[in-house]
């Protein structure tokens, strides 16, 4: 990977196909309108300065457009930079103009694989931008709630916008990391007895891969969204900073759950690698009772089975019966003698 701060070219670092499009949401006390557009240039004339722009980007191929609005709101290179690197870390920065979070969205794909999709929200005084890689209708709750003016969200400023954004984050880490829960205490449910599934250690590292995945997405908030609550910045409104106290209880409880989780992941591998002990002593101790069965049947055979000319037993006429009626005896005892000390 190359030096960012050895380069003016910017590069969109995803694998992501979808085209660049633009959604344009700007509203106030009276009134909202939407507009939407594959270039900047085509609804530049619509952001007010007298209404919150919300402005959503899908797609992050076309670089020029992306330079334009970046350049238009103030938003500096290396800014724009973070937001064309889907592989960016989780952060939350504080400028004297805007606020930068850099964020992981989950959901889980064919074979319970969790998938992930970074989300750049850019926060100013009265606009507010979110950068998607892909086509998503992630936050279209929100854009509902605009219309509706559900909670007098039109009367606000556009921190407020901010923390209902951040809401739904929470509440997607909430989902996600719950489905994980459940499926770490099923595979414990199942652990608790010797006829584990085989594949259950399979199971467990793909829980662990998608345990850090989001452990990796969500630690980093810990620190910077306290010090997000505790700014003095201008763009948080001391009115609204309930809002942001609100979504800090729903991240500490993801933050519980990831413990929670790490715990139980702990808890499983040695539960896993018990489990193998206890199969393989009963793999054993079965063994061992055939074994035990069959040494002195062995015996017995190897005695007749003696290549000396004088052995009474073989010129007997019912030599053989007789053989094989005292080791099924044999077999039988040994057999009933191990049952009762519950050794089989």
């Amino acid at each position: 990977m190359k030096n960012n701060l050895l380069s003016e070219k910017l590069t969109y670092m995803g694998v992501s196909n979808t085209p660049t499009h633009l959604h344009l949401c700007t509203y106030n006390e009276t009134e909202m309108h939407e507009f939407s557009a594959n270039k900047f240039s085509e609804i530049r004339g619509e952001i007010k300065d007298n209404a919150i722009n919300w402005l959503q980007i899908h797609g992050l191929q076309d670089i020029e457009t992306i330079r334009e609005i970046g350049n238009y709101f103030g938003i500096n290179f290396l800014i724009i930079q973070d937001i064309l690197n889907p592989h960016h870390p989780t952060k939350i920065e504080e400028y004297e103009s805007h606020m930068v979070l850099v964020l992981k969205l989950f959901h889980l794909g064919n074979n319970n694989q969790l998938l992930k999709q970074q989300v750049c929200i850019i926060q100013g005084k009265n606009f507010v931008l979110s950068f998607f890689e892909d086509e998503n209708s992630f936050f279209n709750d929100v854009v509902t709630a605009i219309k509706g003016n559900i909670l007098k969200i039109r009367n606000r400023e556009s921190d407020y916008l901010l923390s209902v954004l951040l809401n739904d984050v929470m509440a997607n880490y909430r989902n996600v990391i719950s489905t994980v829960e459940d499926s770490l205490e099923e595979m414990e449910s199942r652990m608790l007895t010797i006829t584990t599934a085989s594949d259950i250690g399979i199971k467990i590292q793909e829980s662990r891969r998608q345990y850090l995945r989001i452990k990796r997405a969500v630690l980093p908030l810990k620190d910077q969204f306290s010090k997000l609550i505790l700014s003095d910045s201008k763009l948080l409104h001391k009115t609204n900073r309930i809002f942001f106290s609100d979504v800090n209880d729903h991240l500490q409880f993801v933050l519980q759950t990831i413990e929670i989780c790490r715990e139980t992941l702990s808890s499983l591998v040695d539960l896993y690698i018990s489990n193998n002990d206890l199969r393989m002593n009963d793999i054993m101790k079965r063994l061992t009772v055939v074994s035990t069965i069959f040494i002195p049947l062995t015996f017995l055979v190897g005695v007749w089975g003696m290549n000396f000319k004088i052995m009474p037993e073989l010129d007997w006429k019912y030599g053989y019966l007789i053989a094989w009626i005292v080791m099924f005896v044999v077999g039988v005892i040994a057999y009933l003698f191990l049952k009762k000390k519950k050794w089989y």
